[in-house]
């Protein structure tokens, strides 16, 4: 199992800024997210210990968060001494797949999905707001639905 900043500094890395993509802690926040999710579905485990919570603009993993709120809205960027993790290879190609089906979507379009999505949405819900932890296996079962 990875830190959540080791899998966001992933994210970061793999963000191609040099062809105009850029990443906020927004969007960082969303792919995390989604990472966690399909991963609980498809492999039965946490890419990540650190949990997710339901805060009022969609999901987001506190540790992470605090990591990067320093660059606001702005783009995130990484240190050059920040060496990329190396995934298992069925970790890394669900990574891929992930970040190619969920990284072409900017901050808001991914914020409005999952505050459509059964994780966020009942978790939120039921919960005080943000700080709510979002249930790791009401995100595997939502997940699996996606996985057939």
């Amino acid at each position: 199992m990875f830190s959540s900043v080791e899998i966001a500094n992933k994210i970061i890395i793999r963000t191609e800024t040099d062809k105009g993509d850029i990443i906020t802690n927004l969007k960082l926040q969303k792919l995390l997210y989604y990472l966690q999710g399909y991963n609980l579905a498809i492999f039965g485990e946490k890419l990540f210990d650190d949990n997710i919570e339901a805060w009022q603009y969609g999901p987001v993993v506190p540790t992470a968060y605090q990591q990067f709120k320093g660059f606001g809205s702005a783009g995130l960027t990484l240190d050059e001494s920040i060496v990329e993790i190396v995934l298992p290879e069925s970790l890394n190609v669900l990574f891929e797949q992930v970040m190619t089906e969920y990284g072409q979507f900017g901050a808001v379009k991914l914020m409005k999905m999952t505050h459509e999505e059964k994780p966020w949405r009942e978790t939120f819900k039921n919960g005080d707001g943000a700080g709510s932890v979002i249930d790791p296996k009401l995100m595997q079962d939502f997940f699996s639905t996606l996985v057939q």
